[in-house]
Order: structure tokens, then C-alpha cells, then sequence
């Protein structure tokens, strides 16, 4: 699945923060420089549009990321910021509300550019322009995005426009809609998109470099590896730096058991039983193919369960549409694809079932889909647990995961119904 997709999907599905127990980092130009942090968002100073704005969007109180970025986007004079910190943490709220507080109402031009790697992200950051800026009437935003055609000669008068770098640098100087000259902040999101997409990185350095030198720029991405920190240091010299470290997946708080099967049929009864030995609230039941995945859904459904199905066919609005229904709880088991092994975070998930292991082309084990799938069970320090419902020929895999990543990985008799209820116990 690809990068945008999947930070869309997370966009989509994350309407509240995650509770993030990760270390903030700070790196600035100044060590000897003193750094404010917030616990409340009335102590930023935000209009009381605004305020209203954060708190009909349910943010009750800032996030880790937006506790230590946010005083430094608002600050006097504008400093230059790099934020790294993953999905659902804020990031969006936090240069959305740098935008709607710096953007002028009485001026009629373009003041706030944010720039995101594809028309489905550019949309989504409006959505949120829109929902925390609901009381800043006054302020306005455009979309420098394809399929919004605007005339030549036509005079902006929206002080945020959010675009795409390709339709943005059309509007710049094909057009000559867009003055760069105007912009005091400029707001780069998903930077490692952005690199991971050939083109998109040199045409938001070129209109960077149209920028004045006194524009505040603020750079976001969910990583920051070597091609970013390069990328970022080519736009922006000497910024202040925050890192959210990145949450590792890790097998340590994961117990993990497989059965073994003569045939499908044989593994569905498997699940069955596991399903009715426990108490699960919500489980993630993964699958190799859609074709696996369809069969599954549809006999657990004819057996009265309720099931949400994952997979690649769907649009990403669907996607999100059906992670957020279990996410409500409105089904209680989903079953996917690889589609869904990483990026998405479901907290009440405590339990994942792998329905086959998952191979690559060659018929070894996919060692990196496990970690993720299984992953799903054991996230923002959850204790969790998964299942490996298998057929025969796949033991040898068991045993070079538990070799890969030097685990255990215990063997379950699928009928005996005392250990499957001892150890839900």
C-alpha cells in the first residue's frame, strides 16, 4: 500500500489523539535558548475562535507533540521548525492552528501555503482548516489542487491555500495567480512522501526557494531517516528540530501460539473454538489472499458473527469507513488482507489471528508482515495475544519465525477445549 494511502487512512480514522507514551527530543540551533512547553491550550495565544475551534474538535488538551511544537509555530519572531512524529499525534491540529493564527482576515491575498503529496491529503487538511477554523469566519482557503481550475488573471483572495506541489507551481508561474512573495508561512506535510515520490521534493524546493526569507517554515513527517534530514536541511538551515521516537514493534509483551490443521475447513473450526473459548472483544484475523479472505467472511457471517473485511479493492475512504465502524465496535472481528498489517492502529485490538502464516514469492516466511500483523495486538504498550491457525506444511514456518526473531511460539491442540479455556483464563 502506498505511504499516502496509508497516512490518508490514519487521517481518516484518527478523530481523536493517541496517547502517546513516546520520548519528545528537542534540537535547536541554541542549546542555551530557553524552551517553553504547554499543558493547556489557553496558555497559547490563541483567539477565542480558535479556542472554540479545538475544543468542538474534541482536543480537551494539547498532545506530547503539540505540547513542545506549538509555543515554537507561534512564537515571535517565526522560527523554522522539523517535526517527526507518526500518525494520530496531532501534527495536522497543531500547523492548522499555526495557519488560522497567523493568516490576517482583514488582508484579502494569500498569507498561509501548505503544500501535501496528493489531492486526497490537500483535502483532508482543509476538512481540518475548516473544523478547527469553524468560528474565524473571515478566514478563507483555496485548494491549488487538480480539477480546481481557476482563470488566468483571477485574484486570490483566501488567505490559506493548500495544494499539491505540481498544481501549486502551475498556479505560481504558469499562471501567475499564486505570489509567493505574500506567503509568511509555508507548511510542507508528509515530507517523506513527498521524497518517495519521484518529483514531488524538487518541485516544493522550487517553490520554496520563490519564498521571502523571512517566511516561517514548518516541515512535517512521520520519519526522519537520512533522506529526509537531507531534504529538510536543502529547504530549511539550522531549524529547531522535535522528534517523537517512533513506537517499535516488539514481540516482548506478545504471547504467541499456532494449531495445526489437516484443511481449511478444519482451521475454520479452529477459530471457532479459539473464538468461543475467549472473551475477545475485538480481533484482527489476517489472511494471505482477498479470495481466503472472502471465503472467511462469509462463513463466519452465515454463522451469526459479525465481520468487517479489508482488503486492497476497497477505496481509501472505504477503508476508513470500515475501520472506524470496528473501531466503534460495530463489528466485532475484522478480517484483512496485508493491507492492513501496519500503519493502522486499533487500541482495543488485544488479540490478532493469522489464518495461514504470511510467505513471500518464494514460499519462506514474510518475516517483516508477521512483526506488523501480529503487532496489532500489542500496541501503545497493550499486552496482547496471536494465534497462527495453520495447515501441516507450514510448521516449518513456525519454526524459522521463532528462529528469525528469537521467540516461542507454542503448539495448541485446536480441540482441546480445557487448555484453550485455561489459558484464556
Amino acid at each position: 500500500v502506498p505511504l499516502a494511502e496509508l497516512s490518508l487512512m490514519n487521517k481518516l480514522i484518527h478523530t481523536s489523539l493517541v496517547e502517546s507514551k513516546q520520548h519528545v527530543e528537542i534540537l535547536q540551533r541554541d542549546p542555551s535558548s530557553p524552551l517553553f512547553s504547554i499543558k493547556t491550550f489557553e496558555e497559547l495565544p490563541l483567539k477565542k475562535e480558535l479556542l472554540q475551534g479545538v475544543y468542538m474538535m474534541g482536543f480537551n488538551r494539547p498532545s506530547k507533540i503539540q505540547e513542545q511544537a506549538l509555543p515554537l509555530m507561534l512564537a515571535y519572531p517565526p522560527q523554522n521548525l522539523i517535526a517527526q512524529s507518526q500518525s494520530g499525534t496531532g501534527k495536522t491540529a497543531a500547523f492548522v492552528l499555526a495557519m488560522l493564527s497567523r493568516a490576517s482576515a482583514n488582508e484579502k491575498y494569500p498569507q498561509c501555503l501548505c503544500l501535501a503529496p496528493t489531492y486526497e491529503l490537500a483535502l483532508q487538511i482543509g476538512q481540518v482548516v475548516r473544523a478547527i477554523g469553524k468560528f474565524c469566519t473571515d478566514i478563507k482557503v483555496n485548494y491549488a489542487v487538480r480539477g480546481n481550475r481557476v482563470l488566468r488573471g483571477t485574484v486570490l483572495e483566501e488567505q490559506i491555500i493548500i495544494g499539491t506541489p505540481g498544481t501549486t507551481l502551475d498556479w505560481c508561474f504558469k499562471q501567475r495567480i499564486l505570489d509567493l512573495t505574500k506567503i509568511s508561512l509555508f507548511v510542507l506535510d508528509e515530507a517523506d512522501i513527498m521524497i518517495d515520490t519521484q518529483g514531488l521534493s524538487c518541485q516544493s524546493i522550487r517553490i520554496h526557494r520563490a519564498l521571502p526569507k523571512s517566511c516561517q517554515v514548518l516541515l512535517f513527517s512521520a520519519t526522519y531517516k537520512e533522506p529526509v534530514r537531507a531534504f529538510a536541511e536543502r529547504i530549511i538551515p539550522d531549524p529547531i528540530v522535535i522528534k517523537l521516537r517512533e513506537e517499535e514493534l516488539t514481540l516482548n509483551n506478545i504471547r504467541q501460539y499456532f494449531m495445526v490443521c489437516h484443511s481449511s475447513d478444519e482451521q475454520y473450526r479452529a477459530l471457532c473454538n479459539l473464538y468461543g473459548s475467549f472473551t475477545i472483544g475485538q480481533v484482527m484475523i489476517f489472511c494471505q489472499t482477498r479470495r481466503l479472505a472472502d471465503w472467511l467472511a462469509g462463513k463466519m457471517s452465515w454463522d451469526g458473527h459479525q465481520v468487517a473485511i479489508l482488503t486492497a479493492e476497497l477505496t481509501v475512504v472505504q477503508r476508513a469507513s470500515v475501520i472506524q465502524r470496528f473501531r466503534e465496535g460495530k463489528e466485532k472481528v475484522l478480517i484483512a488482507t496485508n493491507v492492513c498489517a501496519r500503519g493502522i492502529d486499533v487500541q482495543q485490538v488485544t488479540t490478532v489471528v493469522n489464518f495461514g502464516l504470511p510467505m513471500d514469492q518464494t514460499g519462506e516466511p514474510d518475516f517483516e508482515t508477521y512483526l506488523h500483523r501480529i503487532g496489532r495486538a500489542g500496541r501503545f504498550g497493550h499486552r496482547g495475544v496471536a494465534f497462527s491457525v495453520l495447515e501441516r506444511e507450514a510448521v516449518r514456518l513456525v519454526h524459522k519465525i521463532e528462529e528469525y526473531f528469537q521467540t516461542t511460539i507454542k503448539q495448541l491442540d485446536p480441540y482441546d477445549m480445557d487448555e484453550l479455556e485455561k489459558l484464556a483464563a
